[in-house]
């Protein structure tokens, strides 16, 4: 009796070990901070066209000296602000290819912050009227920036793009851009997510509105690029250069030389951000390699 008793209790103890230790496994694998290996050098960025491309291929790259991750940030393109006519009022939409990437989550999003890779949400204009700069009222910016935070919340995101595009501004009857409605967005967009990313694609006229009524939005926001591939072009916002990207790489599209020579300049000038656009399901590890060379003294490495 005592025997089995003694093992009953070596076995509860034994269990009780195993127990924490499998939980202690698994909080360290689906921490990001655990599973992300350090690197030295500026943040890189990468858009992905959900239309037609995998948010995965994100994390098919890593630097071949110490093998952290090539990008750090991976930008789901994109969300719409789209307009109800009826109900005169801007709301968050999604096409099917975006709603699938939000919809699985576990297998199109998680993967990449389990490798360290925050993920976000860029939100577009949709040729409608309604924009980030035309919002009528506080009110309405506000609850326009609940649906986005709501998103956040509910598919685990980390974060809000913002691009000023291709919204049509006056169109079914919506108004011009006004001076208070993005700073009314992006201050309500904070305080429900105080977190959370918030980035700006430094582009039409939302760009061109960082203040108001003595509010300047500019320290609001983690991140601010250059919109125009292929160039250099300081975004025009009172952030520290460790948060911003003038360099502008379609990957594929713009040279070789020139994504090498803005990933120099980068470095030089002491910016902390590289932002790339376009990344496919191809083996791109040559030309990544260009400009990790710079960045980071390493080439890339893919991974399929």
């Amino acid at each position: 009796m005592t025997f089995s008793s003694g093992r009953g209790a070596t076995r509860r103890v034994v269990v009780a070990f195993l127990v924490i230790a499998a939980l202690l496994a698994g909080a360290k694998a689906t921490t990001p901070a655990a599973a992300a290996t350090a690197k030295k050098g500026p943040t890189s960025v990468a858009y992905v066209e959900v239309n037609r491309n995998s948010m995965l291929n994100v994390g098919k790259y890593t630097l071949a000296e110490g093998g952290a991750n090539v990008f750090d940030v991976a930008v789901i393109f994109a969300a719409n602000i789209n307009y109800d006519a009826t109900k005169k009022s801007a709301y968050l939409y999604f096409n099917e290819n975006v709603q699938r990437v939000l919809d699985n989550a576990a297998t199109e999003i998680r993967p990449l912050q389990a490798k360290g890779i925050k993920v976000m949400l860029s939100v577009l204009g949709n040729h409608e009227g309604a924009g980030f700069a035309n919002f009528p009222s506080k009110e309405a910016a506000s609850a326009f920036a609940k649906q986005l935070s709501d998103t956040v919340g509910k598919y685990g995101l980390d974060g809000i793009d913002f691009d000023d595009e291709y919204a049509e501004y006056g169109k079914n009857g919506t108004g011009q851009p006004n001076d208070s409605s993005f700073v009314y967005l992006v201050s309500a967009l904070r305080d429900y997510m105080p977190d959370k990313l918030v980035s700006l694609y430094s582009i039409g006229p939302s760009a061109d509105r960082l203040s108001y009524g003595g509010v300047d939005i500019s320290s609001k926001f983690n991140y601010a690029w250059n919109p125009w591939y292929g160039s250099w072009q300081v975004p025009s916002i009172r952030l520290p250069k460790a948060n911003l990207s003038p360099a502008a790489v379609q990957i594929g599209a713009t040279s070789p030389s020139t994504a090498a020579d803005l990933a120099r300049r980068t470095v030089g000038e002491g910016y902390g951000v590289y932002l790339t656009y376009d990344l496919d399901g191809s083996d791109q590890h040559d030309y990544i390699s260009g400009f990790t060379k710079e960045l980071y003294g390493s080439d890339a490495v893919y991974t399929p």
